[in-house]
């Protein structure tokens, strides 16, 4: 059974034109022709255009490809484990790619406008993307996350690197107060919890004496936060957690 041009055209989703040229150049000539002078393809014609488009979807130059088919040493299961192997190699890629987009999904989602080498300097090692699907999962349909978000997406590497400043100067100044022994409940401990609920205000949301408390609560409560947190000094977590519920009953 043979095949007219268009029809190849149609089974192949490639132009007539495009089938024209592979046959001038010698890549696919058709096996046959009509009584009146039309080319005729049959299925061995099929099967060569099948590996010639394969190729060409890998970009492989029409040259090389002509030079791969028609190897002499190279049989109908090599041009397979070829295509298997370039394959596996390109579904490999992709996959880096498409795990490329998402994080970059994630990062405008964010706001964090940044470029790789911008986010390595600010952050350092640590993610910021690392809890986004879980935080909009657990807050998205909130005031305080809409307000977050409407605001870090107006945010350049400057206030990042800001942002991280002031809250490195804030975690030096708060160990401090720790080594010298100050208690949650004291003036100076309450001033920074004070603080923090402020730079959240300054940075973020509006954040209440209540939503510091409940933040507070999630610092001890949820071992990411506590390990973040006893990080910079073990306790400091706990610490915090008690003068944020002082400095709130003190605003009571």
């Amino acid at each position: 059974m043979s095949y007219s041009v268009g029809q190849v055209a149609a089974f192949a989703h490639v132009t007539v034109r495009t089938l024209h040229h592979y046959d001038e150049i010698g890549l696919l000539s058709p096996s046959g022709r009509s009584h009146a002078g039309h080319r005729r393809y049959e299925n061995a014609d099929l099967d060569r255009l099948q590996q010639i488009l394969f190729y060409r979807e890998l970009g492989f130059p029409l040259e090389q490809v002509a030079a791969l088919l028609d190897d002499p040493d190279a049989d109908p299961r090599e041009h397979l484990r070829r295509q298997h192997e370039l394959l596996t190699t390109r579904i490999a890629e992709l996959q880096k790619m498409a795990e490329a987009v998402e994080h970059a999904m994630e990062a405008k989602k964010m706001g964090l406008n940044l470029t790789p080498e911008e986010r390595f300097e600010v952050f350092g090692d640590h993610d910021p993307e690392q809890y986004a699907a879980e935080t909009e999962q657990r807050w998205g349909d909130t005031d305080a996350y809409r307000e977050s978000q409407r605001r870090t997406a107006r945010y350049t590497k400057a206030d990042w690197q800001r942002m991280q400043d002031q809250n490195a100067d804030w975690s030096a100044r708060y160990q401090a107060l720790m080594a010298d022994g100050e208690p949650p409940t004291s003036e100076r401990a309450m001033d920074l919890a004070e603080e923090h609920r402020r730079q959240i205000g300054e940075w973020f949301y509006d954040c209440t004496y209540e939503i510091h408390r409940c933040l507070g609560d999630m610092y001890v409560a949820d071992e990411r936060f506590k390990a973040h947190y006893d990080a910079m000094r073990p306790g400091l977590a706990e610490h915090l957690h008690a003068a944020i519920h002082a400095n709130a009953a003190r605003h009571a």
